[in-house]
């Protein structure tokens, strides 16, 4: 990747934030494109301040879009700006709709444009393996497991993914697809499970486990989630779907439970164990049982490993959490202090 120009769409969120500090430890010119709504964060880049490139705008303005494209001259174009928490698309499905769905159509066109003046150009769209909708207790999602979104989250990640084939097929835009199982490490939102939880166990409140935490889902550490989207960018097929996984199956149950015995031992409660704290609460409307990719086809056909297992990845998200509250706090007390979200369809 060195000395390419990369633009990352939505490259101060979680995974983009991490990506575009890969990238520029690679010697790349990256332009960040981030709307910067409540999950944009700017401080998630303060380790490459200075080596980057931000453009604060929509994705689905066409005319900024068309000037990013034409101003930066990118070899390729990550594509990671989206609503992405479940629970936020059932309370409001309207921005879903609008970032996912118009967006990626928006930034296809621009991008087509750009394409054609620049033919080695490269779009790659980065996605969810909750397009599959869920499996039953055994099995895995594969690259050509139907479509079955079951949330307004998933439905609108399941039509960017539509659209960017459309736009390889119909107009032969170079794209590449990647799919990829719950993310998680440094630097993650505090509205989703693992943050949560540990946030909430710092503070001694309820561990909130929906349902009875029976819901599984396949882990994923960040850093090698960005190490595989860099391989397929390399040396991936144009027009194909890559699904990035790490055989990381846990119930929700076993996650917290996990987090709260490394917490035990880090930073011990002043009284019981912070298990202690687990509250069980009515489950989220229509929550997918199961999760798990199976990667085959990347570890097959481009080589990639994932270097962190779950046991690792968790102990170094937890001393992460520990040693930032400087990152943490000010989310904590301003944009999202823990509030459940997304309890009933509108």
């Amino acid at each position: 990747m060195r000395n390419k120009r990369i633009i990352v769409t939505g490259g101060c969120g979680f995974i983009g934030s991490a990506l575009v500090r890969h990238l520029c430890r690679q010697g790349c010119e990256v332009l960040v494109i981030d709307k910067m709504t409540y999950a944009g964060n700017e401080e998630s880049l303060k380790e490459v301040e200075g080596r980057y490139t931000l453009l604060k705008a929509d994705i689905c303005d066409g005319p900024k879009m068309d000037d990013a494209f034409e101003g930066f001259k990118p070899d390729t174009i990550f594509h990671l700006a989206a609503e992405s928490h479940v629970d936020r698309s059932i309370d409001g499905p309207g921005e879903f709709i609008k970032t996912n769905i118009v967006g990626t159509a928006t930034l296809l066109q621009s991008a087509l444009k750009w394409w054609r003046k620049n033919p080695t150009f490269v779009f790659q769209h980065i996605s969810t393996d909750e397009v599959y909708g869920t499996l039953g207790e055994s099995g895995f999602f594969t690259e050509t497991t139907p479509y079955s979104p079951h949330s307004p989250y998933s439905a609108s990640k399941a039509s960017s993914d539509h659209l960017v084939r459309a736009w390889h097929d119909t107009y032969g835009l170079p794209v590449l697809i990647t799919n990829c199982s719950n993310n998680y490490g440094p630097y993650h939102f505090p509205e989703k499970l693992i943050p949560l939880i540990i946030l909430n166990c710092l503070e001694e409140k309820p561990l909130p486990v929906y349902g009875k935490g029976a819901n599984v889902r396949d882990w994923l550490y960040v850093d090698d989630h960005v190490k595989a989207l860099c391989l397929v960018n390399e040396k991936g097929v144009s027009g194909q779907t890559y699904n990035v996984g790490g055989h990381n199956e846990r119930t929700n149950l076993e996650v917290v439970k996990t987090v709260c015995a490394i917490l035990d031992e880090l930073r011990p409660r002043a009284a019981g164990a912070y298990q202690d704290l687990i509250t069980y609460v009515a489950d989220r409307p229509g929550h997918d049982l199961r999760y798990a990719i199976d990667p085959t086809k990347l570890m097959n056909d481009l080589g990639w490993r994932p270097e962190e297992n779950f046991e690792t990845g968790i102990r170094k998200t937890v001393q992460w959490y520990l040693a930032n509250e400087w990152w943490w706090r000010p989310i904590h007390e301003g944009k999202y202090s823990g509030q459940r979200l997304g309890q009933s369809p509108q």
